[in-house]
């Protein structure tokens, strides 16, 4: 991973690395205000009083809440993928001017281009994450190993990342492969055959990744994952527990 970083540093200069952060921040606003909205919303519906919540139903709501909010956000994860992807040159011309350019040229599918891997990943992120956090939580403060301080909100929101990056990397690799093919809207035999799909769908994706490249190829990328969410889901956590106790 620092390598890479290294490589692409040096050739595209230490501004490549953030290649794609504007919609990545637009993405994470409305994704993750969603998310767990959502999932608090869902737990209430489910059971009214908090102690007689059950892990399946935490899994079950962290499930439906990342299904919902990454289909409606699924546009913004797109233009991060392509603009991470192809660089400056797709991006050139703000980020608005770049959802114009695929919805011109793909039409309004391109903008949802990989919702159902998008939506598989949610599912499993939100299913895994948001239940561990909150049953690790309960359990250390049940057992009296850490009361409910930000000590104990570190070790379950570490927790939440650590789990939900071994379980949501081979739906990453997935979602990312599918994101970067292209539609053209051309007659198929007038495009040369390079420009085919290579995958026609997150089953076909799977299988041949695991058929040509072995299934460790699943978890290519595992340690950025890692890095990613493990931190993200730290600082949202303890974030989201101080913002509970303000006096609003």
């Amino acid at each position: 991973m620092l390598h890479a970083m290294r490589v692409i540093a040096k050739e595209e200069g230490f501004g490549s690395l953030y290649f794609g952060i504007r919609p990545a921040l637009l993405r994470q606003a409305s994704y993750g205000t969603l998310k767990i909205g959502c999932y608090h919303m869902f737990k209430r519906l489910a059971v009214e009083n908090p102690q007689d919540e059950t892990l399946l139903i935490n899994v079950l709501c962290g499930v439906c809440a990342g299904i919902l909010s990454s289909a409606v956000c699924n546009p913004t994860d797109v233009l991060k993928v392509r603009m991470q992807a192809q660089g400056a040159a797709f991006s050139r011309g703000g980020m608005f001017h770049s959802f114009s350019i695929i919805f011109q040229e793909e039409g309004p599918r391109g903008l949802w281009r990989g919702v159902m891997p998008t939506a598989q990943r949610a599912a499993i992120v939100a299913g895994v994450e948001l239940p561990v956090y909150d049953v690790t939580k309960k359990q250390l403060i049940q057992r009296q190993i850490l009361d409910d301080n930000v000590y104990s909100h570190l070790v379950s929101s570490f927790m939440a990342g650590l789990t939900g990056a071994i379980a949501s990397n081979p739906v990453d690799v997935v979602r990312t492969r599918l994101m970067n093919q292209k539609n053209f809207k051309k007659d198929i035999e007038a495009v040369p055959e390079i420009m085919h799909f290579k995958y026609k769908s997150s089953f076909d994706c799977l299988v041949k990744t695991i058929q040509h490249e072995g299934p460790l190829a699943l978890y290519k990328g595992f340690i950025p994952t890692f890095v990613r969410l493990t931190p993200w889901n730290i600082i949202f956590f303890v974030s989201y527990e101080q913002l509970k106790r303000l006096p609003i």
